[in-house]
This record gives structure tokens, C-alpha cells and sequence, in this order.
């Protein structure tokens, strides 16, 4: 598999039809939040990029590679890096997005995340010498990394923590006064994010006590939803069980942290882009009193859009298989991740993974990017995502083909490029799929 091999993007004539993979990712999906999940892919082509990770799997699938596996992110797209905090409240960033995880090639996930700088530079307006030049920078910072990261001791890797200090020390000359002033704000603005927060966004009081509040179709309260099946003997007895059942999957310590809270409400969220219409709930939990809340996320997980191309996950729980990948890629993962199996309104069992709603978690507005500004993130989310393949795979193999010379990052901007014509072909083929009324696509929402 020569480096240069890796350049363009050139499908047959077979291609599956990215429009028939989206529906038939819809039919597992709530029917009624499907038209908002294509809505949002209309925003705009990057939109669309988040939304269409099994599309571009299927055409990875179709590339060539080395046959070096790691933990793949599977859909390490742009906007699925940020900051977070560790269980000892440190801000870290990191890869935040592990639905689709599982072992699979590397050059996949470099392949996807170039990709979406190419199709968000081009969002942004930039110029093409700018997006080469971004896109360029990313596959040699991860190369550069990966060489890094082979001169070290498997326990160097592992303890490496990318917090915001440690990545202006890999970037120090990069960063100017103004990007660290707004660096600064970015982390200020991710320590106010937890459930305090959250409380007085998503909760009202009713005849005295602390429900979420509703804004359908976004937010549903359980209590809505059940009270129009007739017989339903609530929420109550649904909710005591997922929190026992996903308690288990938790360190006995955690158990303990838990147990100190006690579960106020229930409701349905739609979240994101790509994962709308996927069952996710938010559990309202309340500790030594109303002041004291835990918001959990309990979010389905399906099969990881990979799976169709790498084969079958290794866990019978695809939720366990989700924090499985994220503990293992991350630095550092929620002290509150678990996963359950449960039994939907519908009867249907269904895997879940859960965690905190949002513990300082912030990510990067892309659509506010200058071409410099997003160069440096492009770089830092490169070097991020090269950490978390050397936790897992061969990075000393890994590290010894991708070599010293450019060679590769000139093949992979070639990619992208060729990726993100690919994209916007896409985008306007389920573009037009609205306009026919193949599709029913909602959008604002």
C-alpha cells in the first residue's frame, strides 16, 4: 500500500446510493424525529458531512489500506473533538464522540477527520491554496505525532493528558496573543457547563416539584409520552429500572456516588446531527436537595456503522461497546459512563450507553473559524486523535509507514479534496430527495 496510494477519491460505478444508506439507517429510528435528523443534514454541506458517517464508511470500505487496526473513533469528524473535564476536575481535549466506535483501519478516521476540514473550510468560504494548506497541516501533525508517541514507553502514551496547557506547549509558536485570549474564554465557557446549569435550562416546577420541562419535539417528558397509552403504569417503575440495571456497570465507589441520588424526572432529547432520531433520554437525578442535581444522558446504541464493513462488534452490548472504545481512546473518560439494556414504550430492547449530560463539555463553533485559526485546530484535533491510535494499535508501525518525508499528507490532502466533491454531490442528491418528496426533511429545527 504505497503512501501515495492514498490520494483522491474515485468510486465505481456500483456505489451504493448514499440516499438509500440514510434510509435504511432511518428505519431504526423514532419515524417521528427522522425528518429533523435530514433537516439538519440540509443546513449545509459540513451538516450534511456529520450526518453521513455511514456513507462514507461504505466508501472507506472501498479504499485501500495497510491492515493496521487501532480503536477506531469511526467518526472523527471536526466537531466531534472538544473539551471536557476528568474525574479530577482537570479540562482536557479530546475525541467526544465514540457512537460509532470499534476496531477498524487508522487511515479511515485521518481519512474522515481531512475530510471534514476540506468540506468546513469550503463551508467557511476560505480559498483553495488556504484549504490545502490547512487540510496538509493536520496529516503531518498527525504523522509527526505518531513518530512522537513511538519513541515512547506504552505507559508514556498512556498517561498523556491533552489539556489545554500541555497543547499550547505543542503548538507554542503557533498560537498568537489573540488565539490564546480566545482559548481562555473556550474554557472559562466550559467550566459553567455542568448540570447546575443545565437545571434552570431544562427544569420547571410543578405543584412544587422539579420536572424537565417540555419543547416538543426536542424535549419530551415520559409522562407525556406514556399518558397517551392507556393502561401505562407510568414512569416511576421504568425509570427505578434503568438506573438499576446501569448501575451495575458502574466501579463500586461510583456505585456509592450514585445511590446519593435519587431520580426526579425522565424525558426523550434529540441531540446532535448524525444521531437524531436514535432513542436518547436525560434523567433528571437530585442529590441533598434541589441544588444538588445530576443530569445522566442515556443515549441508544446501535451497531456501529463500521461493523458492516469490519465485521460484528465483540460485545453482545453495543452500548458496552461504546464505553469500552471511549475508555480506551480517551485520556480520560466520566466517572458516570455505564451502559444498560432496556425495553422500550414500543417492547422493543434496545442497548444504551450513559453518562453525564455535560460536565464541562464545550465544542469548537467551526462555523467561526478564520483559515488560521482553524489550521491550528485542525493540527491539535490531529495530534488528539494520534494519541488516542497509540493507545490501541501498532504506533511504532504505524509511525515507521507513514515516514518523514510529506508524502503521505500530500496523497491524504488529495483525498479530501476529492472526498468533499464527493460530499457536496451528496449533499444535493438528499437535497433533492426533499424536493421530490422521496424524503421528508423538517428543517429549524
Amino acid at each position: 500500500m504505497p503512501r501515495g496510494s492514498h490520494a483522491g477519491f474515485d468510486p465505481g460505478p456500483d456505489r451504493p446510493d448514499p440516499v438509500g444508506l440514510l434510509e435504511q439507517q432511518a428505519q431504526s429510528r423514532v419515524p417521528d424525529l427522522v425528518p429533523v435528523r435530514y433537516g439538519r443534514m440540509l443546513a449545509s454541506p459540513f451538516s450534511y458531512f456529520r450526518g453521513a458517517a455511514l456513507p462514507m464508511a461504505a466508501d472507506l470500505a472501498t479504499t485501500g489500506v495497510t491492515g493496521l487496526t487501532v480503536q477506531a473513533c469511526g467518526d472523527a469528524h471536526l466537531s466531534n473533538f472538544g473539551l471536557f473535564a476528568t474525574p479530577e476536575r482537570n479540562l482536557v481535549f479530546d475525541v467526544n464522540d465514540f457512537d460509532e466506535t470499534q476496531p477498524g483501519p487508522w487511515e479511515w478516521d485521518v481519512k474522515r477527520l481531512t475530510a471534514s476540514l476540506e468540506v468546513a473550510a469550503r463551508d467557511n468560504g476560505f480559498a483553495g491554496k488556504d484549504r490545502r494548506r490547512i487540510v496538509l497541516a493536520a496529516a503531518a501533525r498527525y504523522r509527526q505525532a505518531m513518530r512522537e508517541f513511538a519513541g515512547m514507553t506504552n505507559l508514556g502514551v498512556w498517561y498523556t493528558q491533552p489539556s489545554p496547557d500541555e497543547l499550547e506547549q505543542q503548538f507554542h509558536g503557533q498560537v498568537g496573543a489573540r488565539q490564546r485570549s480566545q482559548a481562555g474564554k473556550m474554557a472559562a465557557k466550559a467550566r459553567t457547563r455542568d448540570s447546575r446549569q443545565q437545571l434552570s435550562k431544562l427544569t420547571q416546577r410543578v405543584n412544587g416539584e422539579l420536572r424537565i420541562a417540555a419543547d416538543p419535539p426536542l424535549i419530551v417528558p415520559l409522562t407525556d409520552m406514556v399518558a397517551e397509552q392507556p393502561g401505562s403504569a407510568g414512569f416511576e417503575p421504568v425509570l427505578g429500572k434503568l438506573i438499576a440495571r446501569y448501575r451495575r456497570t458502574l466501579q463500586p465507589d461510583r456505585r456509592v456516588l450514585l445511590e446519593q441520588y435519587k431520580p426526579a424526572d425522565i424525558a426523550r432529547k434529540v441531540v446532535g446531527v448524525g444521531s437524531v432520531g436514535t432513542r436518547c433520554w436525560i434523567i433528571l437525578m437530585l442529590g441533598s436537595g434541589p441544588a444538588d442535581p445530576l443530569f445522566l444522558q442515556v443515549k441508544e446504541a446501535q451497531d456501529s456503522v463500521l461493523s458492516r464493513y469490519t465485521g460484528a462488534s465483540g460485545y453482545a452490548n453495543q452500548g458496552e461497546r461504546v464505553v469500552c472504545g471511549q475508555r480506551l481512546m480517551q485520556a480520560a473518560s466520566d466517572i458516570f459512563l455505564g451502559w444498560q439494556r432496556a425495553t422500550g414504550l414500543d417492547g422493543q430492547v434496545r442497548d444504551f450507553y450513559v453518562r453525564q449530560l455535560r460536565d464541562w463539555k464545550f465544542s469548537v463553533p467551526i462555523e467561526a473559524m478564520i483559515p488560521d485559526g482553524m489550521l491550528l485546530y485542525g493540527q491539535v484535533c490531529a495530534w488528539t486523535l494520534a494519541r488516542a491510535h497509540a493507545r490501541s494499535g501498532d504506533r511504532i508501525a504505524i509511525a515507521a509507514y507513514l515516514g518523514k518525508s510529506d508524502v503521505f499528507d500530500q496523497a491524504i490532502a488529495e483525498f479530501a479534496a476529492a472526498y468533499a466533491d464527493q460530499n457536496q454531490r451528496d449533499y444535493d442528491a438528499l437535497a433533492a430527495a426533499a424536493r421530490s418528496g422521496r424524503i421528508t426533511a423538517q428543517r429549524g429545527i
